[in-house]
């Protein structure tokens, strides 16, 4: 786990980070900011660390100043003197209130809390990465090359993507085919699916593409698309059932 420190008494700082290594040794503790403006600029220039200890009062002012300027949002952990300021604290992430001297098993505590509500949300990360999926804006256009040159493909002329020999291809309406730097999972995140599917390991296809569903043994389906591929398409029994109800929405 990555953390930063602010607090402005270099003992203390040193003393937390004794502390944290006690508790867990896998903590890595990438920054020590001793000042508001210091933890403006950091902020400013690096990602946000997984979990961060705040001292309150520093030496150019309350550390609640550096929320006006930047935005965090990892939980934060305060580490103060005072206990006046508590309230206040809760309202900017706060997952725990340390009074110093900081006891060994009160930042165990917080720290098994952090884990806690990390857990947590982590078992939810998969509704809330299809609600990004279904909310977030849809690829456009690719940026293709053909010979020396770059061209433009809109995604709504892309007939299909398929994968073979460790490469995945572009088809587009006009049969023209050129290879990406991306896999096919890749490609599933940034597309409509409401307008691509999926359809077996090998392809994802646009729905207007498809011309034709034939039934196929073993209840499998087969589909006809354009341009046609230079080889069948089937959808498997487990698949089909889903893929039939993309269809229909």
């Amino acid at each position: 786990m990555k953390a930063i420190i602010i607090e402005d008494e270099k003992p203390a700082a040193e003393k937390l980070q004794k502390a944290l290594m006690k508790c867990d040794a896998s903590i890595q503790v990438t920054a020590v900011l001793g000042s508001v403006q210091s933890a403006i600029t950091w902020f400013k220039q690096n990602s946000q660390p997984e979990l961060l200890f705040m001292d309150i009062e520093l030496t150019d002012g309350l550390s609640f100043k550096i929320f006006e300027q930047v935005s965090i949002n990892c939980p934060i952990i305060f580490t103060t003197a005072y206990d006046e300021y508590w309230q206040e604290a809760f309202e900017h992430n706060s997952i725990d209130y340390l009074l110093k001297p900081i006891r060994q098993d009160k930042l165990e505590i917080a720290l098994k809390k952090y884990e806690k509500l990390k857990q947590h949300f982590a078992s939810n990360y998969g509704q809330l990465l299809n609600w990004q999926q279904n909310n977030q804006e849809h690829k456009k256009r690719f940026l293709v090359k053909r010979g020396t040159d770059y061209i433009s493909v809109k995604t709504s002329d892309i007939a299909y993507f398929y994968a073979a020999q460790k490469l995945v291809c572009l088809v587009d309406s006009s049969a023209q085919k050129f290879i990406l730097d991306l896999s096919l999972s890749d490609l599933e995140k940034q597309l409509d699916p409401s307008q691509f599917y999926r359809v077996n390991r090998k392809y994802l296809v646009n729905l207007n593409a498809i011309k034709k569903i034939k039934t196929y043994p073993k209840s499998k389906l087969q589909l006809d698309i354009q341009p046609a591929p230079s080889e069948e398409i089937i959808i498997s029994q487990e698949n089909a059932a889903a893929f039939k109800a993309w269809m229909e929405q």
